[in-house]
């Protein structure tokens, strides 16, 4: 005898390793979607931005922001493309088993992706500047670094400005400054003249996540907050 009328037979569930292949396939479509559209983990190759970042450290950078056309704020740490082969001449990381890994399914870039990692200090509009012995100035406001590497000088071994930092720009430098070869380094260079293009930005460090001992978030200083900061003038 069957059962009650009207009642559906029970579906039969399949065997859990017949459904592994499509699991795999929804995991991995959904890293690759995370990391093209939402995070992405990158590794600090350099001493450049010290001792905000240690070479080895890993960041997750935030790439949706950008999606929705934001640009980047002052005091941001973000990772951008090499716009003007600024990275000419470096060497390139060899990528360890677990990087390598991370990479084939995209939740790290290959280890020579042509990135760099520096904080924003001027954005469009703004006038920049640093002379020997003095501050960095952004918009004629004095920026106080306690985030520089210890011993380092704001801009002795390269002052600039007074610089206009154009629409849809940005000016970076790096928090250990006399050892980063940041905007101020390619000011001579015909194509960007020393300024990041937003269209180069990958998008914005939020924190260190790994190793485990120097888990971090990476908020913006507080001297980008001041007041009169945002307002842009003629460079003089």
């Amino acid at each position: 005898m069957g059962g009650p009328v009207g009642e559906k037979p029970e579906r039969k569930r399949r065997p859990f390793w017949q459904e592994l292949p499509l699991l795999l396939v929804v995991a991995l479509v959904l890293t690759v979607l995370v990391k093209t559209f939402l995070v992405q983990v990158f590794s600090i190759p350099s001493d450049s931005m010290q001792n905000t970042l240690q070479p080895g450290d890993r960041v997750a950078v935030d790439k949706l922001t950008p999606w929705f056309g934001a640009e980047p704020e002052r005091g941001e740490v973000v990772v951008f493309r090499d716009p003007s082969d600024w990275l000419a001449g470096q060497p390139t990381s060899r990528p360890n088993v677990v990087q390598d890994v991370l990479s084939q399914i995209g939740l790290m870039p290959s280890a020579d992706a042509r990135n760099l990692i520096k904080r924003v200090i001027g954005i469009g509009g703004d006038t920049v500047e640093c002379r020997r012995g003095g501050p960095v100035t952004v918009n004629g406001k004095a920026l106080q670094e306690p985030y520089l590497y210890p011993g380092n000088t704001p801009c002795d071994d390269k002052p600039f400005g007074p610089l206009k930092v154009p629409a849809h720009t940005i000016w970076v430098m790096g928090d250990h400054r006399q050892d980063s070869l940041d905007s101020r380094w390619h000011m001579d260079d015909p194509k960007t003249h020393g300024f990041v293009p937003v269209d180069d930005v990958v998008g914005r460090a939020v924190a260190v996540v790994w190793p485990v001992g120097r888990w971090a978030t990476l908020p913006v200083p507080k001297t980008f907050d001041q007041p009169g900061i945002g307002d842009q003038r003629p460079a003089a």
